[in-house]
């Protein structure tokens, strides 16, 4: 129902046990409304780290050895890691992973992370081919057994123009020509 649920985020809990909020308002005394602006706006990597919500500050501090970083880091992995896990029983198979976003473009530790929680899939990472993927570039990053991860970069405001193109009775192929989507081409 709201982005409360699911991930650690930048400033938002994530999934969170509702008896644990029922206890931080019992020893708290915040009231609902306090307590949906501590898990909206001062919980997740912010709130873990008590830094940033930034996983650039968040990974140059854990690198100089900021243990609230390396725990917010630590915590958005594992979530992240169980996500896909749990998704991908829900498939027939699993072929491939794909990052993209912010983070899954541009964090080679996030992807390398992530990778390792999830090596039960078959998922092998490419240390070389994982560094030199980020700002816009795609590519396979590791293969497995029977699995393959790649980054694919977004092209969100491209898809915006385009539909808002599309709503205002203009051609959408010329605004998408001018703003092509990164391609990405795997070969098993």
């Amino acid at each position: 129902m709201t982005p409360l649920e699911g991930l650690v985020m930048g400033t938002r809990s994530g999934d969170i046990d509702v008896g644990a909020v029922a206890h931080i308002a019992r020893v708290s005394g915040k009231d609902i409304f306090q307590l949906d602006a501590m898990l909206n706006k001062e919980s997740g990597l912010l709130g873990i780290s008590e830094l940033s919500n930034d996983c650039r500050t968040l990974e140059a501090a854990a690198d100089e050895g900021h243990e609230g970083a390396k725990l917010a880091l630590d915590v958005f992995v594992h979530r992240l890691a169980r996500y896909v896990g749990a998704l991908a029983t829900s498939l027939p198979r699993f072929d491939a992973l794909v990052f993209t976003g912010g983070i899954g473009e541009n964090s080679a530790r996030i992807r390398a992370m992530t990778l390792k929680h999830l090596a039960v899939f078959g998922f092998a990472i490419d240390e070389a081919a994982n560094a030199a993927t980020f700002g816009g570039r795609a590519g396979v990053i590791g293969r497995g057994r029977a699995t393959l991860a790649a980054v694919v970069p977004t092209d969100e405001e491209g898809l915006i123009a385009a539909d808002a193109a599309r709503l205002a009775g203009l051609d959408a192929t010329e605004v998408a020509e001018a703003s092509p989507p990164a391609r990405l081409s795997i070969r098993r």
